[in-house]
C-alpha cells in the first residue's frame, strides 16, 4: 500500500512518488493477488476435504484461506489507490481495506497459533486434552479467533486517523501521530506479533523436548512437524515481523522531518506482509503425509490443461491457415 502525504500546511512531510516506484508496487500487488486466488481456492477445497474426513487442521486451513481470499479481494482497491495516486472511493472504503488489512494480519497469527497448539497437544500430551482436537473445538476455536480479532480492529482503527488530505490520502505513514494510533500500535505490535511468535517458539520447544526423549516417535513424524512449525514461525517473523518493527518505530519517532525515512521501508514491510497470502496455503504441504504430493499432481493438471489449450489453439490456427 503506497502512503502519500498531501497535506499543504505541512510540507516538510511532503513526498513526491516517482512514477516507476508506483509502477513497481502496482505489480508486486498484481502478482500477489493473481497467485493468491488459485492458490487460496485450492487451499479452501482441499481443507473442505480434510475437514470432512474429521481432521481438525482442516478447520484452521479453511478458516486461513478463507481470511485470505477476504484480504486478496480488497486488493483490488488498492491497486487503484496506487495507479491513481490518491483515494477515490470515500472513506468508509478506506476504514474498511485497512480493518481488512489487519483482520486479515491477526486472524493469521492467531489461527497459525492454534495448529502450532494442536500439534503441541498431539505430541505433548496425545492421551490429555483429546476434546481439543475435535473438529467441533476447532470451528469454535477459530469462530473465537474471528469474533476477537473484529473486536480488536474495531477499537484500535478510527476514520480520522486513516484519512487526511485533499485528494484524500487513505494508510498515511507521515500523518502526524495520534495517542490513539500510538496505543494501537503498541497494542498490536504486543498482541499481534511478539506474543504470536513467543507463543510458537515456546510451543516448538515444548515439542522438540519431548521428541528427544521419546525415540518411538517415527523421524518422519518428527521431520514433517519440524518443517511445519518451521515454516509457522518464518511466515510470522518474515511476513509480520517488518511492518511491526516498523509500527513500533514509527511511535517512537514523532515529527515528520525524521519519520519521512519510513516511508519506503514502510512501503516494503507492507508489501512483504501480504505474502503472507501466498504462504499460508503453503501449509498444507506440511499437514499431512501426502500433502506435497496433492499439491504436486495439482500444478501438474494445472499444467496439463495449459498445454492442451494451447496446442487445441496451434491445431485450430493450423486448420485455418490450411
Amino acid at each position: 500500500m503506497e502512503n502519500f502525504s498531501g497535506d499543504p500546511n505541512a510540507s516538510k512531510c511532503h513526498i513526491q512518488d516517482s512514477a516507476a516506484r508506483m509502477r513497481a508496487f502496482i505489480f508486486f500487488y498484481l502478482l500477489i493477488i493473481l497467485a493468491s486466488l488459485p492458490l487460496n481456492t485450492f487451499s479452501l477445497y482441499v481443507s473442505w476435504q480434510h475437514i470432512r474426513r474429521k481432521n481438525e487442521l482442516g478447520v484452521y486451513l479453511f478458516h486461513l484461506a478463507l481470511s485470505d481470499l477476504t484480504f486478496t479481494a480488497g486488493l483490488i482497491l488498492w491497486l487503484d489507490f496506487l495507479w491513481r495516486g490518491f483515494w477515490a472511493h470515500g472513506d468508509l472504503s478506506c476504514v474498511l481495506s485497512i480493518y481488512c488489512l489487519f483482520t486479515n494480519f491477526y486472524t493469521s497469527d492467531a489461527l497459525l497459533c492454534c495448529i502450532a497448539f494442536d500439534r503441541y497437544i498431539a505430541v505433548v500430551h496425545p492421551f490429555r486434552c483429546r476434546f481439543l482436537r475435535k473438529v467441533s473445538a476447532a470451528f469454535g476455536m477459530s469462530s473465537a479467533v474471528w469474533v476477537l480479532v473484529l473486536l480488536f480492529n474495531a477499537v484500535t482503527i478510527f476514520t480520522e486517523d486513516n484519512l487526511r488530505g485533499d485528494p484524500i490520502l487513505c494508510f498515511d505513514i507521515l500523518q502526524p501521530l495520534t495517542a490513539n494510533m500510538a496505543r494501537a500500535n503498541v497494542l498490536r505490535f504486543t498482541l499481534g506479533f511478539a506474543i504470536p511468535v513467543l507463543a510458537v517458539s515456546f510451543l516448538a520447544w515444548g515439542i522438540f523436548k519431548v521428541v528427544r526423549k521419546n525415540q518411538a516417535t517415527p523421524e518422519q513424524e518428527v521431520k514433517r512437524v519440524g518443517k511445519l512449525l518451521l515454516a509457522i514461525w518464518l511466515c510470522l517473523v518474515v511476513c509480520m515481523g517488518p511492518v511491526h518493527a516498523l509500527m513500533l518505530v514509527r511511535t517512537l519517532v514523532r515529527d515528520c522531518e525524521s519519520v519521512q525515512w519510513l516511508l519506503y521501508p514502510h512501503k516494503i514491510s507492507v508489501a512483504v506482509s501480504c505474502l503472507n497470502c501466498l504462504c499460508d496455503p503453503l501449509l498444507y504441504c506440511f499437514i499431512t503425509r501426502t500433502g506435497k504430493e496433492e499439491l504436486q499432481r495439482a500444478a501438474a493438471y494445472v499444467r496439463g490443461r495449459t498445454r492442451s489449450a494451447e496446442s487445441g489453439e496451434a491445431v485450430s490456427v493450423g486448420l485455418q491457415c490450411g
